[in-house]
């Protein structure tokens, strides 16, 4: 027998209407969810935590960390095969990201849910969830956390929500999918690369983010200071430029002991300091900020948040940056 455990958190493939037909809130529990699939294999069996029901959108770090202790212990059990959390598309990419950073175990650790509500007579949640207990259960392993919908699954490292309700709103952008679920075969296409695993006792909720725009100046980074941050990320122009009032609020933050990770608000490609004067990246660098790589914004985020949770130095930290962000 293989057993898979389905963890719930609610989100949208756990909402239903309310009777007015207006409203959609999160409702059903991990049975209903289950339920609601086809039949499975003979030799499949699930087991359901309901860990939560919230929509994503209210998850926070502390949370999401609580969540892939959870997910954790199961995978350590020997009668498990793999995990599957159902999850809100909102922030799934980046519980996915720190269950890929955080859970040691190779076994399968899916993440999937659904653009439709419960209710929807075209939903998309049944399938999507069906697909993922298939790959949990596959013995397919080494992938990491994996994101499963609409027939594919890509790496929790490259995956993001791309489109606001469109059900195949997952891509992986310049890195491409792992691979696809054809039927009752699994069709693997890639392995993932750029993975490390960290290891942290708790979470660093204080870490912020602030994305540039033209004219951008330093009262969001300041603000940051004066609150008590422990660590900011910047999504940045291009390359990793700022503007000339951000990297004077920039040096202050350094100098305030707090640790500066630079992304690009690009969607593809990867920060590098190239440029100088007034704000280049070269500048930013000489500043004592980190780069990301090709990692977004989010998801530097979780990286610097469990990092910094984990006690990591500021050189240890842009090693594993290093690592992961390509």
């Amino acid at each position: 027998m293989r057993n898979v455990v389905l963890v719930t958190t609610g989100g949208t493939i756990a909402s239903r209407r309310n009777a007015a037909g207006d409203d959609v809130t999160v409702a059903a529990s991990g049975g209903e969810l289950l339920g609601l699939l086809p039949p499975l294999p003979a030799d499949v069996a699930v087991e359901v935590d309901d860990f939560a029901r919230i929509g994503s959108y209210n998850l926070d770090l502390e949370h999401a960390f609580l969540l892939i202790r959870r997910v954790a212990t199961h995978l350590e059990r020997s009668d498990v095969a793999g995990v599957v959390i159902a999850h809100g598309t909102d922030t799934m990419e980046e519980t996915a990201f720190l269950a890929d950073l955080l859970v040691a175990s190779d076994k399968p650790c899916v993440f999937t849910g659904a653009q439709r509500d419960a209710d929807a007579t075209d939903g998309d949640g049944p399938r999507n969830l069906a697909q993922a207990v298939q790959l949990a259960a596959s013995g397919l392993t080494g992938l990491g956390s994996v994101i499963v919908f609409e027939q594919e699954f890509h790496a929790a490292r490259d995956a993001t929500k791309t489109h606001a309700y469109r059900t195949g709103t997952f891509t992986s952008m310049e890195h491409g999918k792992l691979g696809e679920i054809d039927g009752v075969r699994i069709i693997l296409h890639r392995r993932p690369v750029l993975r490390t695993t960290i290891r942290a006792e708790r979470i660093e909720p204080a870490v912020d983010l602030v994305k540039l725009a033209m004219g951008s100046d330093g009262r969001f980074v300041r603000c940051a200071i004066a609150t008590g941050a422990r660590g900011l990320v910047i999504e940045a122009f291009g390359r990793g430029n700022v503007t000339r009032a951000v990297l004077e609020a920039i040096t202050e933050a350094i100098a305030a002991g707090i640790v500066v990770v630079i992304s690009s608000r690009c969607p593809q490609g990867r920060t590098q300091p190239i440029y100088g004067g007034d704000g280049g990246g070269r500048d930013v660098l000489r500043a004592g900020a980190l780069f990301a790589g090709d990692l977004s914004a989010v998801k530097t985020r979780v990286a610097l948040a469990a990092l910094l949770g984990g006690g990591a130095s500021r050189e240890e930290i842009a090693a594993t940056l290093e690592r992961i962000g390509g």
